[in-house]
C-alpha cells in the first residue's frame, strides 16, 4: 500500500514532551521491564542501577524509545498494587530522565495514576495495553497531560485475557474497536496516537499470524502502527522452542511487520531489530534508476 492509491493522510510525527519523533522511517522502542515476573528473564531488571546500564545499551544500539513497565501483562501475571507499581518505576524514570535528557521515555501502564506520576518525573509517552478499558481516568488523563498514547487492542486483563480470543470476525472486530476508541479520544482532543494491535493479547497463535499478515489494514486508520511481536508465544510455541531461543523467529517476524508498514518494533534485542529496519528502508529504497 502506497501514499498514492490511499485515500488519507497517514500521520508520521508525534509530538513526545517538545521532541518531533519522526516516524517517516521505522523506529525501535526497546523494552524495559522493572518486574520480577516478565515472560522473557533477560528484560528484567531488578534496580535503577542495571536498568540505566541495560538503557545505555540500548539506545546505543539504536532504540528511538525506551519502554518502561513495572507491571508484567504476561499472561496470568500476579496482579500488583498501583502503589508497587509506581515504586518500582518512578525511581527508575527519574534515573533515566537525568542519565539520557534526550531519550524518549514511554510507560506501559494502564493506571491513569501511575501515568500522571511518570510524566511529572519525565517520561514522553503512556503505552496502555487495555486501551483505557482497566481504568476509566486513563483517557482524560491523556488529554490533561498532553502526551502521545499508545492504544491497545486487548480483551480482558492479563489475568484473564487468554479465555477471551473467540471473535465473530477478528480483522473488522479489531478495527471497528479501535474506530470507537479514536472517536473518544479525539473528543478529548486528545491527537498523537499510536495504534497497536496488541499481538498475543486476548489471541491465540494462528490469530496472531492471521493478523500480521492482514497488517496492512491497521494503517487504513492513518495513524503510526506499533508491533510488538517480540520473543512471544506465539513465535517459540509455533517452533517449538523458548522464549530464549525465539530471537531468529523475532526477526522474521519483525521483518514482516516491517513489510506490512509498521512504524515502531517493540523489542527486547535492539541491535537485530535495528538492522532488519535498516535493510527493510533499503530494500524499499531501490529502484532501477539506481541499481545500475
Amino acid at each position: 500500500m502506497t501514499d498514492k492509491n490511499t485515500v488519507f493522510h497517514e500521520k508520521k510525527t508525534i509530538n513526545a514532551g517538545g521532541r518531533l519523533l519522526d516516524l517517516s522511517s521505522p523506529c525501535v522502542m526497546g523494552i524495559l521491564n522493572i518486574t520480577p515476573d516478565s515472560f522473557y528473564p533477560g528484560s528484567r531488571t531488578a534496580s535503577a542501577d542495571e536498568a540505566l546500564r541495560h538503557a545505555g545499551k540500548m539506545l546505543a544500539e539504536g532504540a528511538g524509545i525506551l519502554d518502561i513497565g513495572a507491571y508484567s501483562s504476561r499472561p496470568g501475571a500476579a496482579d500488583i498494587s498501583e502503589q508497587e507499581e509506581q515504586s518500582r518505576l518512578l525511581p527508575v524514570i527519574k534515573a533515566l530522565a537525568r542519565e539520557f535528557p534526550e531519550a524518549v521515555l514511554s510507560v506501559d501502564t494502564f493506571r491513569a495514576g501511575v501515568a500522571e506520576a511518570a510524566v511529572a518525573e519525565g517520561a514522553h509517552i503512556i503505552n496502555d495495553i487495555s486501551g483505557g478499558q482497566l481504568d476509566d481516568a486513563m483517557f482524560p488523563a491523556i488529554a490533561r497531560l498532553k502526551v502521545p498514547y499508545i492504544l491497545m487492542h486487548m480483551r480482558g486483563t492479563p489475568q484473564t485475557m487468554t479465555s477471551q480470543n473467540r471473535y465473530d470476525n477478528i480483522l473488522p472486530d479489531i478495527l471497528k474497536y479501535f474506530s470507537e476508541k479514536l472517536a473518544e479520544l479525539r473528543a478529548l482532543h486528545v491527537h498523537d496516537i499510536i495504534i497497536d494491535p496488541g499481538f498475543g493479547f486476548a489471541k491465540d497463535a494462528a490469530q496472531n499470524l492471521f493478523l500480521l499478515n492482514h497488517a496492512e489494514q491497521f494503517k487504513l486508520l492513518g495513524l503510526p502502527v506499533l508491533a510488538g511481536l517480540s520473543r512471544k508465544k506465539t513465535i517459540w510455541q509455533t517452533l517449538g522452542t523458548t522464549s530464549d531461543e525465539a530471537l531468529n523467529g523475532t526477526t522474521v517476524l519483525n521483518t514482516v511487520a516491517l513489510l506490512k508498514g509498521a512504524d515502531i518494533l517493540r523489542v527486547h534485542d535492539v541491535k537485530e531489530a535495528a538492522e532488519a529496519v535498516k535493510l527493510i528502508t533499503a530494500l524499499k529504497s531501490t529502484s532501477p534508476a539506481n541499481c545500475g
